[in-house]
C-alpha cells in the first residue's frame, strides 16, 4: 500500500467504511485513485459495535452488495453469528444482522485494498486546492501537495474531534487516535457551513469478569443467508450474546451522578442519536421502565474484551463501573475501556446534490459521518455512492440517482439532503415509505440494471444475479399459472391446520395462506447449482413466494409509485429563479433557494413546502425567462 505519485484522478479522504467504498469502486471502474488515511493500520477498522446490518441496515448492506460494493463480503467472511431480525413482523421489514470479528474484519479490509492494488498514502489531508469553484487537489500537512481532480472527502467523528468521560476532555476522533484538524476551517473558507454532533460509545468489560450463568445466551439462526452474494460457503461461527438487564440501583446510582456526565453537567455540547441513547438518557427521559437491555457482545473470536451493547455513556469512568456493579451477573466487572461520548464536525448536508456532491464546489464529494450520520451501513452506502459519482464526474458519465422507491440508499440520501440535520441521522424501515418494495431479498432485482450499466460488477457475478431474477420469475408464473390437486396439497393443508381445497386450485391462491409454504409444493422447476449456491437458491424461492404472497399489496404500491413518477422526474433547472415568484411565502422561497432541489418530487418533500407552493412552482416552471440569466 504505497503512495507511488503526486497526481490522481480522484483522492479519498478517510479510511473507514465509506472511504473503503469509495475508493474500491473507484478504482474497480478504472480511475486512477488515492487513499488517504492518518494511520493505515486503522483502514476497515470498525470502531463501535462488532455487528453489521440490523433493521434497515441489512437492507442497505445487501443494496451496497449489488452496486459492487465490498461491506457484505467482509463481514460474511468475518462473521460470527448470523441472524435475520423482524421475523415476526411482515417481510418488507426482515433485516439480516451478523455478529462480526473485528479484528479479522479489519485485516481482511485492508489484504483485499493490497490485493486490488489501490494506492494508500498514510498522511493527513488538511486542506483542498481549489480553483474556480472546482477541486484541483489537496494539501497534507507536511506541506505536499497531490494534484486530481475530484475528492471524496469522509473524515468520520475525526474533524475537531473532541472525547468526553465525565468531566475528562481529550481531543481525538476515536479513543486512542488523533483528530483531524485544518478540514473544517478549509471548507469554511469556500463557503460550506459546519455544525457539531455528537455521538457515543459504551465501555468494554473483561470476559472473565462477568457471571455468564446471570445472563440469557441469544445464539444466531440454525441455517444463516450471507449478506453477499459473493459468498459461496457461509458456515458462521454460532458465537452466543447475552442479554442482562439495569435496574433500579443501577438508575438511582446514575441518576444521583447525572453531574458527572458530560451530557447532563451543564456543558454546552452537541446534540447526540435520539434513537441510540445514552444509559443517561434512557434512565432520565423514561424514569418509567424499570429496567433496560444490555447484550454484551464478543469483539472477536475468542475475544477476552466484551462490548456492553446498550450503555453508551459520557459518565465519569469511577461513576460507569459503579453502576454497572449493580446489574446482576456484573457484580465484579473490570474495564478494559470505559465508555464516552465524542463531539465532532460535520457538514448540513443539504449543501450537496443527490449525487453527494457539492452544490457549490464542483468535484468535491462527502460521504459518512461528515454528512451527518450514524452508523456502519449509513457510511457504506454513502460511499459506494460518492464513490460511483466521483468516477462518472472524472469519466463525463451522467451520475447515478437513486430514488426513494428504488433504494433505502435512496431513502437516506434524499432525507440527508431535504431534512434538516438536527441530530445524527440513522437509517429505520420506518422511514422507506415504499419499505414494501425494498425487501432484503430483492436488492438485486431492484438495482442489478444498473450496476450493469455503470459497470459495477464484473461479468460472471451479473450473468449469475441475472439468472437468479429470472428463475425467480419463472417461479412465480409457474404457482400463479399451475393448479394443485386436492391429493397432492390437503394433507400438508391439514397438518398446517389450515382448510383442505375441493378441486383442482391455483397455486398461487393456496400459497397466498398464512401458514402454507412454496416447500409445500412439489415445483416442476429446474435451478443450476452451479450457477447458483445453496443460499441463492434458498433466496430465490424465498423471493418468488413472496412475490405471490404479497402480489396485492406489491401492486398497489406500485401503483403509487407510478402516479407519482411524473414528479419525480420533473427537473427544476438549478438556475431556478425563486426570487421572481412574488407569490410564494418568503419563508418558502428562502427554503427553496438554500437547498436548490433538483425535482418537484424532491421540492414537495422539503419540511415545511406547501401543496400551494407546489402547484405555484409548476406554474412557473412552464415559463423558461424565470431562469436566471448567466
Amino acid at each position: 500500500m504505497k503512495h507511488t505519485q503526486n497526481k490522481y484522478d480522484l483522492v479519498v479522504v478517510g479510511g473507514g467504511h465509506a472511504g473503503i467504498e469509495a475508493a474500491l469502486i473507484a478504482h474497480k471502474r478504472g480511475v486512477k485513485t488515492l487513499l488517504v488515511s492518518m494511520d493505515k493500520k486503522s483502514v476497515g477498522r470498525t470502531s463501535c459495535n462488532p455487528a453489521v446490518g440490523g433493521l434497515a441496515k441489512g437492507q442497505m448492506v445487501k443494496e451496497v452488495d449489488v452496486l459492487g460494493g465490498i461491506m457484505g463480503f467482509f463481514a460474511d467472511l468475518s462473521t460470527l453469528q448470523s441472524k435475520t431480525l423482524n421475523k415476526s413482523k411482515g417481510r418488507s421489514v426482515w433485516s439480516p444482522r451478523s455478529q462480526i470479528d473485528k479484528n479479522l474484519y479489519e485485516k481482511i479490509a485492508q489484504k483485499y485494498i493490497k490485493e486490488q492494488r489501490l494506492d494508500v498514502l498514510e498522511g493527513e489531508v488538511v486542506s483542498l486546492n481549489v480553483k474556480k469553484d472546482s477541486v484541483r487537489g489537496v494539501f497534507l500537512k507536511d506541506g505536499s501537495a497531490i494534484i486530481c481532480s475530484a475528492a471524496v472527502l469522509t473524515c468520520g467523528t475525526f474533524l475537531n474531534g473532541l472525547i468526553h468521560i465525565g468531566s475528562k476532555q481529550i481531543n481525538a476522533g476515536r479513543y486512542g487516535e488523533k483528530r483531524a484538524e485544518g478540514i473544517t476551517e478549509n471548507l469554511n473558507s469556500l463557503g460550506l457551513k459546519n455544525g457539531r454532533l455528537k455521538t457515543g460509545t459504551p465501555p468494554r468489560i473483561k470476559k472473565s469478569s462477568v457471571d455468564w450463568n446471570k445472563g440469557e445466551a441469544g445464539y444466531g439462526d440454525k441455517n444463516p443467508s450471507p449478506l453477499s452474494y459473493r459468498t459461496k460457503n457461509f458456515k458462521p461461527k454460532d458465537e452466543p450474546c447475552f442479554s442482562f438487564r439495569t435496574n433500579n440501583k443501577t438508575h438511582d446510582m446514575i441518576l444521583d451522578n447525572l453531574s458527572s456526565s458530560a451530557m447532563y453537567s451543564g456543558k454546552d455540547m452537541a446534540t447526540g442519536p435520539r434513537y441510540c441513547p445514552s444509559i443517561e438518557d434512557k434512565v432520565y427521559k423514561f424514569s418509567s421502565n424499570p429496567s433496560h437491555l444490555l447484550q454484551l457482545e464478543p469483539e472477536w473470536t475468542k475475544s477476552k474484551q466484551i462490548y456492553v451493547n446498550g450503555f453508551s455513556t459520557s459518565l465519569s469512568e469511577s461513576v460507569q463501573l459503579k453502576c454497572l456493579k449493580t446489574v446482576r451477573g456484573l457484580e465484579n466487572v473490570e474495564f478494559i475501556r470505559p465508555g464516552y461520548a465524542i463531539e465532532y464536525d460535520f457538514f448540513y448536508p443539504s449543501q450537496l446534490k443527490n449525487s453527494l456532491e457539492s452544490k457549490a464546489i464542483s468535484g468535491l464529494f462527502l460521504a459518512g459521518q461528515i454528512n451527518g450520520t450514524s452508523g456502519y451501513e449509513e457510511a457504506s452506502s454513502q460511499g459506494i455512492i460518492a464513490g460511483i459519482n466521483s468516477s462518472c464526474y472524472i469519466l463525463n458519465e451522467d451520475p447515478l440517482i437513486l430514488k426513494r422507491s428504488d433504494a433505502y440508499i435512496g431513502v437516506l440520501i434524499d432525507d440527508l439532503i431535504l431534512k434538516d440535520t438536527n441530530e445524527p441521522y440513522r437509517m429505520f424501515t420506518s422511514r422507506a415509505e415504499y419499505r414494501l418494495q425494498l425487501r432484503s431479498s430483492n436488492a438485486d432485482q431492484r438495482l442489478l440494471s444498473i450496476s450493469r450499466k455503470y459497470c459495477l460488477l464484473d461479468d460472471k457475478t451479473l450473468d449469475q444475479l441475472q439468472y437468479k431474477i429470472e428463475k425467480t420469475n419463472s417461479i412465480v408464473k409457474y404457482l400463479e399459472k399451475n393448479n394443485i390437486a386436492p391429493n397432492k396439497i390437503n394433507k400438508s393443508l391439514k397438518a398446517l391446520d389450515e382448510k383442505e381445497i375441493k378441486e383442482p386450485t391455483k397455486m398461487s391462491v393456496v400459497l397466498k395462506r398464512p401458514k402454507v409454504s412454496i416447500k409445500n409444493f412439489e415445483i416442476d422447476i429446474k435451478i443450476s447449482s452451479n450457477k447458483l449456491t445453496k443460499h441463492m437458491i434458498k433466496e430465490t424461492l424465498f423471493e418468488a413466494e413472496t412475490i405471490v404472497k404479497y402480489s396485492g399489496y406489491i401492486n398497489r404500491q406500485k401503483e403509487e409509485i407510478d402516479k407519482i413518477k411524473i414528479y419525480e422526474d420533473m427537473i427544476i433547472p438549478q438556475e431556478f429563479d425563486y426570487n421572481s415568484i412574488l407569490s410564494l411565502s418568503n419563508e418558502s422561497r428562502e427554503k427553496f433557494i438554500n437547498i436548490k432541489p433538483q425535482t418537484v418530487g424532491q421540492a414537495q418533500r422539503i419540511n415545511g413546502i406547501r401543496p400551494s407552493d407546489i402547484s405555484i412552482l409548476l406554474v412557473y416552471l412552464k415559463r423558461p425567462f424565470h431562469v436566471k440569466q448567466k
